[in-house]
């Protein structure tokens, strides 16, 4: 049996719609907490990685109160020299290219550059085709998606831009054929969204301004829909390749 292996930060922060479509496949999702103390996970041969977001980063590496984070790091890097699937998430993502040599820098915007943060509803455009990159099949021109992050990854040289807005242009790429990372959510659920709003609307309101969360909830009744259907397609390519993939791999 395939399994998926996911490392949660925050209690808001879920796998959502990644475990579901995971589990619709008849796969094992377990959730390690490392944020609550649990020891990082030793990944058997049938076991892939899905690294979820946080309002951490890679800057917090190294601090008393993340100190699960440089583990998490070097979990990636054993990831990587295996070529172990693994998926990340906004703050996964971030990890992800730091472990394969990449950098974290605070976005900006405009000129001069002032500090940005990318947060609320827009489409990601994809840079390669479908023909070159299998993960983006059916998704069309653009996908829908969720933006909440105030960073923008400066990909290692090993990596492949896959997808950009233009805000922030490293938004999904891969790493070999194994690691793929997504800047953006396509895994929030509606209901997670509304946790989210409620518990991080400050954050949303010094990103968009007083009437931040409105335009949240705005922006799904224009992309929900939409965003949901790529979205789900998107997780459904990658795990494609995530079943693709497993077999062989040493207990890391």
């Amino acid at each position: 049996m395939t399994h998926l292996v996911v490392l949660q930060h925050l209690e808001r922060e879920g796998p959502g719609r990644f475990g579901e479509e995971a589990r619709r496949r008849g796969w094992t999702v377990t959730v390690c907490r490392p944020d609550r103390g649990e020891p990082m996970p030793r990944l058997g041969p049938d076991q892939a990685l899905l690294v979820l977001g946080g309002p951490m980063g890679v800057g917090d590496i190294g601090s008393p109160s993340f100190p699960w984070l440089a583990a998490e790091v070097a979990l990636l890097r054993e990831c990587l020299e295996c070529e172990r699937p693994v998926v990340g998430l906004c703050l996964g993502a971030q990890l992800l290219a730091f472990a394969a040599g990449g950098q974290v820098v605070p976005l900006t915007a405009g000129d001069p550059p002032v500090r940005a943060y990318e947060v609320g509803w827009g489409p990601v455009d994809w840079i390669r085709s479908e023909d070159q990159e299998p993960v983006l099949t059916g998704l069309g021109v653009g996908l829908p998606a969720l933006h909440w992050h105030g960073d923008r990854i400066r990909l290692p040289a090993t990596a492949v831009l896959l997808g950009s807005t233009p805000l922030c242009a490293e938004q999904m790429f891969r790493i070999g054929h194994h690691a793929h990372g997504l800047q953006f959510h396509v895994e929030v659920t509606d209901a997670a969204l509304e946790v989210w709003l409620e518990e991080d609307g400050d954050y949303v309101r010094q990103a968009l301004g007083p009437d931040g969360v409105e335009q949240i909830r705005a922006g799904r009744e224009r992309w929900g829909e939409e965003g949901e259907r790529q979205g789900r397609r998107l997780i459904n390519n990658l795990l494609d390749r995530v079943g693709a993939l497993l077999g062989g791999y040493p207990l890391i």
